[in-house]
């Protein structure tokens, strides 16, 4: 039976997403309560991965289990083994070629940042600016991201040549808060480092040192020089990871 399921993390303590040999992923926590539950290797797959410091309200995955458990029974088993800071909040049965990465028709990300420097509560949850933004500035910029475009300078230089970095972005939104700004984006899917590559570049811009010409020349370039910026990771949160049959119900 292939199961899909949905957890939320604070990412703060962790190295990222992604099980590594010399630090410790979310995914490898994960792996290592459901094969508690089994007793044999398990498998996951998710529909991206998110780095270091990076937050989830609802990261999805997929695996495979033989165990004929409820939704209530995997929830209340899976969060009695994991830590506080990774929570489970939903797993459903699915068809067996359900696939948590392929599947994903598309992605909402937020971002905060603060004003409130000296909050001591806020440090691994925000990012900070000492003074003010000029948010009607960034949000012209903002824009510039909106469509299909080649986002090659804003992502990794490590990415494969040979992938496509076209991406369709279809919000990239700029909302002032009490205490700072609220970013939202949301795309078919986006490139490692895209989010906190663009959130840098419109609080350059924010700063008065990027006009909304300087940054089509910047994404028009499809340069991995263009783009300097990006934005700290603990400002970042996957919100949600939509598929098809939620597409065709909203």
């Amino acid at each position: 039976m292939r199961l899909k399921a949905t957890v939320s993390y604070d990412g703060s303590g962790y190295a990222g997403w992604q099980r590594q040999d010399n630090a410790l992923g979310i995914e490898s926590v994960i792996i290592q309560v459901l094969e508690r539950i089994h007793h044999h290797p398990v498998e996951i797959t998710a529909s991206g991965r998110t780095d270091a410091g990076v937050h989830a309200i609802a990261q999805v995955f997929h695996f495979d289990s033989e165990l004929g458990m409820s939704r209530e029974q995997w929830l209340r088993a899976m969060n009695a083994l994991l830590p506080p800071d990774i929570r489970m909040q939903d797993i459903v049965s699915v068809h067996d070629g359900f696939h948590a990465r392929f599947d994903a028709v598309s992605k909402r990300y937020d971002y905060y940042l603060s004003y409130d420097v000296d909050n001591p509560f806020l440090q691994r949850y925000r990012a900070f600016y000492r003074g003010k933004l000029d948010a009607e500035r960034m949000r012209a910029c903002a824009q510039v991201f909106i469509g299909t475009h080649d986002f090659t300078s804003f992502t990794s230089s490590r990415l494969d040549p040979r992938k496509s970095r076209v991406r369709t972005v279809t919000m990239c939104a700029v909302e002032e808060t009490a205490d700072g700004l609220h970013f939202r984006l949301e795309g078919n899917s986006f490139l490692r480092y895209m989010v906190r590559m663009i959130v840098g570049t419109l609080i350059e811009a924010g700063r008065g040192r990027l006009s909304v010409r300087e940054v089509e020349h910047m994404l028009a370039a499809q340069d991995k020089e263009a783009c300097r910026y990006k934005a700290p990771g603990c400002g970042l949160y996957l919100v949600e990871v939509r598929y098809p049959d939620e597409e065709a119900s909203r």
